[in-house]
């Protein structure tokens, strides 16, 4: 997402960090209640539109997909309301796979046999903050829950 200038209520990016995990969607829902003119409430709307939002049944806010990682071509994600098992997906070049969060087990895609070392390596380092992505994009009614950690 673009950066913006906050001093004149244009949209500005959501708060996220590498190390720091944001609920976006209580930001969102701040943004809309302190908006002190049509501009910043609009400016609420845009991030809405443009940023993978959507609301459930119930009426609260969700992301379309959780983007764990974007660099360069890569990206790593985690969509909510997922089937089973609790998993993730690289995409990059000539990757497009489908890993379980619990062991990073190939469920699905291509990848070449150097390619998935890394994830792998990657994964055990990064396995904890998968499974704290994952847990924080389970809405309510996800027909698979939360992981513990362990």
């Amino acid at each position: 997402m673009r950066s913006r200038r906050a001093s004149h209520g244009i949209a500005r990016p959501l708060n996220c960090g590498v190390r720091r995990l944001v609920n976006p969607y209580q930001e969102l829902e701040q943004r809309a209640r302190d908006a002190t003119s049509l501009e910043e409430l609009a400016a609420v709307l845009e991030i809405l539109l443009g940023g993978g939002f959507a609301v459930w049944t119930d009426g609260q806010l969700y992301s379309i997909k959780q983007l764990v990682a974007r660099i360069n071509g890569l990206k790593v994600e985690i969509f909510p309301k997922e089937h089973a098992p609790p998993h993730f997906h690289v995409n990059a070049g000539d990757i497009s796979a489908t890993f379980a969060i619990d062991d990073c087990r190939l469920l699905s895609g291509d990848i070449d046999g150097r390619s998935l070392r890394l994830v792998q390596w990657w994964y055990e380092r990064g396995k904890p903050l998968l499974i704290d992505t994952w847990n924080q994009t389970r809405p309510d009614d996800c027909p698979v829950g939360a992981m513990r950690t362990s």
